[in-house]
């Protein structure tokens, strides 16, 4: 592509490579004439101005001369430490070697000829200095004479030997790019001739045996020390033989191409694969000398080019000098004439104006000069990419935290050089070293289910009381008694109670421990009168069994306590509307309090207690209320809270969502009120979130499912961090394993537990193990929510409740206990829902078993007065008393009739279920549940083909069961056995994709091998191109048993 022009008929020279910015050198040609027959010389210096688009040279500087050039080179010699300067030296027609200095010819300032000599006695028509010592100049000239210049000691040259036989004129010169000492030269007559500066003789000589070899350049490779390039000015030869010394009996390759003969060459030194030749049929070509292949052809007009050279700074540039007048520069990279073409337009246009130009006086109209229309044409670049292009080093970026490096070191000069096996390095780089240490952390404690030390860790690392606070909160999830340790960092311990409790009291307010005299007794009531008076009225009511007004006179009169002991004798109406007539008259500070104790209205204490108050409100929430309203009641509490909207009820309101357990709410209180940007602060929340999802999978023991955009978008964020600092698996652990799968849409697990090629199931820490069964087969409670026995209320001798079993369920909240007989052991146990507790991790558990024989003890506040006044031995109570079936307090709400039968047993998500039916069967009093014997239904066989998956991953169980050791890990294989007969059902369905089944054969063979890396790469690919509905029943536990069976090495 044509970048700059200008009308000269000049020999041309580029600046070194060192001289910034770029200049051409022009020394007016010789034996050439324009049309005016001018004979003045001059040596002129233009700037190339690239962000010009315009084709204009800028003249720095001229010197007019008195002889006109055949040759000009520009020298490194002499250059300031800036790279600027050097010396141009010029070969005359008159056999005059000059040096100029170009600074002083372009800033008109000083003696620009700075040495001049003639000592040739013709024409100088070859120049070249030497690569290695720039003083060091070789010019040629008539007959045979080569001269070696110091430009130090300009005055007196050497020759590199004796003079050549016959005479002739020399036409170039040059010297070798490798070895300093090695000058060629060669004549019009096709002889080259190698001279050893060392010896002063010649080396080796070089001719073409056709004798039509007229030689008008000659050059030594760039790379390759041995070779050198001649081209032949025969019409009938228009050739550029390659020679090597080594073989020098005839070309080494010969390039063909052009049709007359050649007049100029000139080769790349960025790039020993660019050859530049010009020639007598209008054509300059550029080659590959290693393949003979014409990669680029400039475009050019119709007149001979009779010199060409690469510009050594910028090596897409090259210069021509054509006999028409013309010195160009082009760039081989290509580009658009867009600009250059609107450049000439704009000053075609600007030549006219609105000036007088025939001097009328007028103003002339704005001349409307049509402006073409501009068609934006591509000049395209070289066939190859050139070696600059090439980076030398190189670096970047890559997903996962990786840097590539790789370098591009110089080939070793060969004959042919191929390219060579090059290295890459990978390296890790991580800049968030912390975020990874800790990320770590919370990995190993996920694998490795070590919650409660990982907990403790954060207590004692946390910098702040709120933060410390929220981990003490988690840390009670995985420990028993939850209920009563979240009261105790409320701030409600039940030991200080008691003990303030006996400091108010005093020791005057102690029992006799005989009850009441039998005979004092009877004394009373041969006195009782009946008199008009309250007592009397009250003792004729209960005379005649009236109990509804005995309470309504004690109520008038203020006698609160016996209105209750009477309303209980009553019945369930009397007590209820006794209860609600005390608490409408009390007016004090506690009766709120009172009142949602013993209605259980906890509803109105939460939405109407002053948020100073909150831990009170949690308190009694913890205490008292129902398990299927704790997690509201909780969320209601924390909502409040969150609406003040200071970061202090900010993490208050965070510990009311980790009691109930609700992750979705703790993480979009936690996002709106703390920096979740940076990846610190994505920590604290990631950490927060997982130890909760741990302690409610622990105590389901199943998958959590959590389904919230903002923890969907936190942990896309999480993953990405972790992605970009190299912990790929980890990131890939905290996204659905189904790119179909929509974070905040996905079934369950939405997002699966974190843990390296692991599914969730496996990453819920260490399970419960199982607790012994009691006499009854009673399976154990979950521990949270389950207050020891020591607080259960003191009884008498004649109504202690029986002491639990070893692993039997223990009543929960007040009022549930079972004051009276066991449960016989052949009562069927009904499991409390989905294993978790249902309100979080704080709430009490939901009731343990269905009403026994006999009839279920006194709860609520009738319960505490029940155990409060038996306590005192107000009634004598033989030894063959059996007392009368007590009331059941309505305020709790629980009927007198057997708990409703819930199939709440817990299967896995997908496993295959039979039908069953439950009956009620009455004994003893009681509804006790039975199953009947589900129907059997006749499965359809598996087909032949796909029979070896069932044998092989049944065997597979088997194998594992028998191997493992853990109680957790037979539970994950137990799981697994049942699972597994989805898959199964799906086979004789045949349901399945082809897809799928390849896979699944795939897998079964490297379970059959034991590869079980394999394996696991396999189902990897299957899951992720997969419709994840159709196979999330059975591949994740697929998944799990490959895990373990390559882990116990069966």
């Amino acid at each position: 592509m044509r970048l700059k022009e200008i009308q000269r008929t000049a020999h041309q020279a580029w600046s070194p490579a060192g001289h910034h910015p770029i200049y051409l050198a022009l020394g007016t040609a010789a034996q050439q004439l324009d049309a005016s027959f001018n004979t003045t010389a001059a040596i002129e210096i233009f700037e190339m101005d690239f962000s010009d688009p315009s084709l204009d040279m800028q003249l720095k500087g001229s010197l007019a001369t008195t002889n006109r050039l055949h040759s000009i080179v520009w020298v490194n010699f002499g250059s300031g430490a800036d790279g600027t300067g050097g010396r141009l030296v010029g070969g005359s027609e008159n056999g005059t070697l000059t040096v100029y200095d170009p600074e002083a010819i372009m800033n008109s300032s000083g003696e620009a000829v700075v040495g001049q000599s003639d000592k040739h006695t013709g024409p100088v028509r070859a120049l070249d200095f030497n690569h290695f010592q720039s003083n060091l100049l070789a010019s040629g000239a008539n007959d045979s004479e080569i001269y070696i210049w110091d430009l130090n000691n300009f005055s007196s040259p050497m020759t590199p030997g004796a003079k050549t036989q016959p005479a002739e004129d020399i036409s170039v010169v040059s010297w070798n790019r490798q070895v300093q000492h090695i000058l060629a030269s060669a004549n019009p007559s096709g002889k080259a001739v190698v001279w050893d500066l060392r010896k002063n003789e010649p080396i080796i000589k070089i001719s073409d045996h056709s004798n039509r070899m007229h030689c008008s350049g000659m050059l030594w490779h760039p790379d390759v020390a041995t070779q050198l390039v001649l081209a032949s000015e025969d019409d009938r030869l228009p050739v550029i033989q390659m020679w090597d010394l080594r073989f020098a009996t005839s070309p080494l390759k010969v390039l063909e191409n052009h049709t007359r003969g050649i007049l100029s060459i000139s080769w790349s030194q960025a790039d020993s694969e660019l050859l530049l030749s010009s020639a007598k049929d209008n054509r300059i070509l550029c080659w590959n000398p290693n393949t003979g292949e014409v990669i680029y052809e400039l475009p050019t007009t119709n007149q001979w080019c009779f010199d060409v050279e690469w510009c050594p700074r910028n090596p897409a540039l090259l210069s021509t000098a054509s006999f028409d007048g013309r010195i160009t520069v082009y760039s081989v990279m290509g580009g658009s004439l867009k600009a250059q073409q609107q450049s000439t337009a704009e000053r075609i246009s600007s030549s006219f104006d609105t000036m007088d130009p025939f001097g009328t006086g007028q103003m002339l109209p704005p001349l409307q000069v049509p402006q073409p229309q501009v068609q934006d044409t591509i000049v395209p670049p070289l066939k190859k990419p050139p070696k600059w292009v090439r980076r030398p080093v190189g670096a970047s970026f890559a997903f996962g935290g990786k840097l590539i490096t790789f370098e591009n070191p110089k080939l070793p000069p060969v004959q042919s050089p191929q390219p060579v096996p090059r290295q890459v390095f990978v390296s890790q780089v991580t800049t968030e070293t912390e975020f990874l240490q800790r990320s770590r952390e919370l990995q190993t404690a996920l694998q490795s289910g070590s919650f409660n030390s990982y907990c403790q860790a954060k207590i004692q690392s946390s910098k702040s009381d709120a933060e410390q606070d929220i981990w003490k909160f988690l840390l009670v999830n995985f420990e028993d008694e939850a209920r009563i340790k979240f009261l105790k960092l409320l701030g409600f311990s039940k030991d200080e109670l008691e003990r303030k409790i006996s400091k108010c009291l005093g020791k005057n307010f102690q029992p006799n421990g005989h009850g009441v005299d039998a005979k004092d007794l009877a004394e009373k009531m041969q006195r009782l009168s009946t008199e008009v008076h309250t007592d009397g009225l009250i003792s004729q009511a209960l005379l005649v069994g009236n109990f509804e007004g005995a309470v309504d006179l004690c109520l008038n009169d203020g006698r609160y306590a016996e209105a209750i002991l009477l309303s209980i004798s009553g019945g369930e109406e009397l007590l209820k509307k006794t209860q609600q007539k005390y608490l409408s008259k009390q007016k004090n500070s506690i009766s709120m309090l009172i009142s949602s104790v013993v209605t259980q209205n906890w509803k109105d204490i939460v939405q109407s207690c002053e948020l100073d108050n909150w831990k009170e409100a949690l308190a009694a929430l913890l205490t008292y209320a129902h398990p299927e309203d704790f997690a509201r009641l909780c969320d209601t509490l924390g909502s409040r809270l969150e609406c003040e909207g200071t970061e202090k009820r900010c993490l208050q309101a965070c510990l009311c969502y980790i009691c109930s357990g609700n992750i979705e709410k703790l993480v979009e209180c936690w996002a709106l009120y703390r920096d979740c940007s940076s990846p610190l602060g994505l920590e604290d929340l990631v950490e927060k979130v997982m130890m909760l999802r741990k302690s409610i999978e622990r105590l389901r023991n199943c998958e959590v499912a959590v389904q919230s955009p903002v923890l969907a978008e936190k942990l896309t964020c999480y993953a990405g961090i972790l992605a970009a600092e190299g912990s790929l698996t980890t990131a890939l652990s905290y996204l659905p394993e189904n790119s179909d799968q929509s974070p905040s849409t996905a079934g369950p697990p939405a997002f699966p537990p974190p843990g390296p090629s692991m599914p969730a199931a496996t990453l819920s820490g260490p399970q419960l193990p199982p607790s012994s069964s009691a006499a009854g087969g009673l399976p154990p409670m979950p521990s949270p929510g389950v207050p020891p026995i020591s607080f259960m209320p003191p009884t008498s001798s004649g109504f202690a409740p029986p002491r639990s079993q070893p692993g039997a369920p223990v009543p929960v909240y007040p009022g549930s206990l079972h004051n009276q007989g066991t449960a016989p052991p052949s009562v069927p146990y009904v499991p409390p829902g989905s294993g978790y507790p249902q309100g979080g991790p704080g709430a009490p558990a939901a009731k343990p078993f269905p009403a026994p024989v006999v009839a279920p003890p006194p709860t609520g506040m009738r319960s505490q007065l029940h155990c409060f006044l038996t306590s005192f031995h107000i009634f004598l109570v033989p030894d063959n008393y059996t007392p009368p079936a007590p009331i059941t307090a309505p305020v709790m709400r629980f009927p007198v009739e057997a708990a409703q039968p819930h199939d709440n047993t817990q299967v896995p998500p997908g496993a295959p279920q039979e039908p069953s039916v439950q009956v009620g069967v009455k004994r003893g009093g009681c509804f006790l549940l039975q199953q009947l014997p589900s129907e059997k239904v006749q499965q359809k066989e598996i087909p032949p083909e796909h029979m070896v998956l069932k044998s092989t991953f049944d065997s597979l169980v088997q194998r594992c069961q028998l191997a493992a050791g853990d109680p957790q890990t037979k539970r994950k294989l137990d799981d697994a056995a049942k699972r597994l007969g989805h898959l199964y059902d799906k086979l004789r369905e045949q349901s399945l994709s082809h897809n799928i089944l390849s896979g699944l054969h795939e897998i079964s063979r490297c379970v059959a091998s034991q590869n079980y890396q394999r394996g696991l790469e396999v189902h990897t690919q299957v899951v992720s191109s997969s419709n994840f509905s159709e196979i999330s029943a059975f591949m994740p536990i697929l998944k799990v048993v490959m895990t373990i069976a390559n882990k116990l090495g069966v």
